[in-house]
């Protein structure tokens, strides 16, 4: 009779703890995600679905990750030294974000932001604007913490705008305004520093090529 008992008890006990297990599964993994899912659509679909930058209809980037690669008519981005390629998968050449780890008295480092300063002052120096090295900021010569920033300073842009000018047939006021239209201010007026989108920026700076 008592080991009638226990097992009948067991079996209990297995039961409740089986149902609890259903219940806690459709709760926390169907239900819960549905609700965030809706949730995330309705109020913020652009930030849910990646913050997609489209042009001509296409999808062209996220707001969110730097690209590289621009040629010198348009504006250039953070140095991304931090990036690697994945080299387990062969079919997909998936970037990896990451700083480069170096600390600020190591050689190599130093040698690359003197280069780096080197090449700023000399791809944004024209016929009528010179650049001097001590207008170069630390973010035209150094990458971010993930290597994916995709916003530059205002300073940084500025003295990329007489070269995109010269390049586009275009007026140095005429990009100035560009890139005062498209710098963001401190995020609740108080958290991290003003900022130029580049995408966003040469999109615009696109646009303005096609209408001029």
């Amino acid at each position: 009779m008592a080991m009638n008992n226990s097992l009948v008890n067991t079996a209990r006990l297995l039961g409740a703890g089986l149902r609890a297990l259903l219940v806690l599964t459709v709760l926390t993994g169907v239900l819960y995600p549905l609700a965030v899912t809706g949730v995330a659509q309705a109020a913020f679909h652009g930030k849910a679905n990646g913050s997609e930058v489209t042009a001509d209809g296409r999808v062209v980037g996220s707001s969110l990750i730097g690209q590289q690669g621009y040629s010198l008519d348009y504006f250039q981005p953070r140095p991304a030294d931090g990036l690697g390629e994945n080299t387990v998968n062969t079919q997909y050449k998936l970037l990896l974000s990451g700083a480069t780890n170096r600390s600020a008295d190591n050689p190599e480092l130093i040698k690359g932001v003197k280069e780096a300063k080197a090449k700023v002052v000399r791809d944004n120096s024209t016929a009528d604007y010179r650049v001097r090295p001590s207008q170069v900021p630390a973010d035209a010569v150094t990458s971010s913490g993930s290597g994916l920033d995709p916003d530059i300073s205002p300073r940084y842009a500025q003295i990329q705008v007489h070269r995109v000018a010269e390049r586009n047939g275009l007026s140095v006021a005429q990009v100035e305004k560009l890139v005062e239209d498209h710098t963001q201010g401190r995020t609740l007026g108080f958290m991290g520093e003003p900022r130029v989108n580049v995408l966003e920026l040469n999109i615009a700076l696109r646009e303005l090529v096609t209408r001029s």
